[in-house]
């Protein structure tokens, strides 16, 4: 369904349910009404059971509005002139067996408000239904296919749930989690238009429910819950979040490190007995600027003696920080060392032209 005309209208607040309701920030540019004019993707992978949504738009917090999910049941995306209790409303008809399309029939039904919503629910049995009220602001519209259901209103044109559509298709059967195909969906109607207002703040989000055994340590079962509250580019900002938390291949750059003052640092603790302590002299070789497995101990050895964090208790190995350095050379002073070392060190750290 889609509606290319723009209906604008001022509805009674008391008419709608309270934001106050919302149990997260709430933002002060909500004001009186919960207006999420925005494009979302409801969804289920029914090998694995999980259930989510991913969701943008161009006001704070969406993820605090818009997305509900149920572990083996299903998941919501309530938007448009927001009623939030149909999160919860059609899940719980749902996981008692009502089918998407009877739950969001009767809840629709029993909304004054229906013509100013727009809704998907997806289940994971039952299938998916959406309804966007003729009082929605252009261009709004949906579209669903298997497994999932998109929508939105207030955007740039169809093209931008036709993207999330696509992309979200082209993903099936691909052993790749429904939170990665969620958000890569959402970046496709993103780079198609997403919603039509620019200049404002942005938000998105994604959550994901899992009820297999020991894939969620939550009673609710969710997995990934990504809520970027204001970004200038949410959703590249939930991916950055996503394959950092995930530690996904290409979420940093990897590399050993090398330089001089990798050097310096085998000197210092050679001094200090902890690198190669049975060298009498520290002689320069292939891997001298090198920061290897070897020197790595050596700093973590140094680090234990001085009653700093290592990585038995959460630092990362061979952590060198400015207390680590501070504490190197505190005790070359002790060990009366750190004028010679200074000293061996300063043509490393010259800086010429």
């Amino acid at each position: 369904m889609d509606k290319p005309r723009t209906i604008l209208l001022v509805v009674a607040v008391g008419a709608l349910l309270p934001v106050r309701q919302l149990t997260a920030q709430e933002p002060v540019s909500w004001g009186n009404t919960l207006d999420f004019h925005t494009f979302s993707i409801a969804a289920i992978d029914p090998a694995t059971g999980e259930s989510g949504v991913a969701v943008t738009t161009r006001v704070p917090c969406v993820g605090n509005g818009v997305p509900w999910v149920r572990g083996g049941v299903g998941a919501v995306a309530t938007q448009a002139r927001t009623r939030v209790a149909y999160g919860p409303e059609l899940l719980e008809m749902l996981a008692e067996g009502m089918t998407a399309s009877q739950a969001l029939r009767e809840s629709v039904a029993a909304d004054s408000l229906a013509a100013f919503r727009q809704v998907g629910v997806i289940g994971l049995s039952g299938g998916g239904a959406q309804h966007t009220g003729d009082s929605t602001l252009a261009w709004a519209g949906h579209r669903a296919g298997k497994n999932y259901v998109t929508q939105g209103n207030l955007l740039v044109g169809r093209e931008t749930v036709d993207a999330v559509a696509a992309s979200f298709e082209s993903t099936e059967g691909g052993g790749r989690h429904l939170a990665d195909r969620l958000i890569e969906a959402l970046a496709a109607g993103q780079a198609a238009g997403g919603d039509a207002r620019k200049g404002r703040m942005q938000s998105a989000a994604v959550v994901v429910a899992d009820p297999r055994p020991r894939r969620s340590r939550r009673p609710d079962g969710v997995t990934a819950n990504i809520n970027v509250c204001e970004n200038p580019t949410p959703v590249a900002e939930l991916r950055r979040i996503y394959d950092s938390i995930s530690q996904t291949l290409g979420f940093r750059t990897l590399q050993q490190l090398a330089g001089r003052d990798i050097w310096q640092l085998k000197l210092m603790l050679h001094a200090l007995g902890y690198f190669r302590p049975e060298e009498a002299e520290l002689q320069r070789e292939g891997d001298t600027f090198f920061y290897t497995q070897e020197i790595v101990d050596a700093v973590d050895a140094f680090r234990t003696d001085e009653g700093l964090t290592t990585a038995s208790l959460g630092s990362p190995p061979g952590l060198v920080d400015e207390d680590t350095v501070r504490r190197l050379w505190a005790a070359l002073e002790r060990t009366g060392q750190a004028a010679e070392i200074r000293e061996r060190t300063k043509s490393l750290t010259a800086v010429r032209r």
